[in-house]
């Protein structure tokens, strides 16, 4: 069964972080950052994800 949809047993992290494509105040994220990768709001997320080509 796939459970990636149901994201109430998701803990969510508060922190102050910003994002590094658009510079928008980030604090919640769904991981601990690790401080090596850039940081992504949701909308520069999303946009990311559907400018990339899609695997099948």
């Amino acid at each position: 069964m796939d459970n990636r949809n149901q994201s109430d047993d998701r803990q969510m992290i508060q922190g102050d972080w910003t994002c590094s494509q658009c510079g928008a105040k980030i604090t919640e994220l769904p991981f601990q950052p690790d401080g090596d990768r850039p940081l992504f709001c949701r909308d520069c997320h999303k946009q990311k994800m559907q400018s990339r080509p899609r695997r099948f």
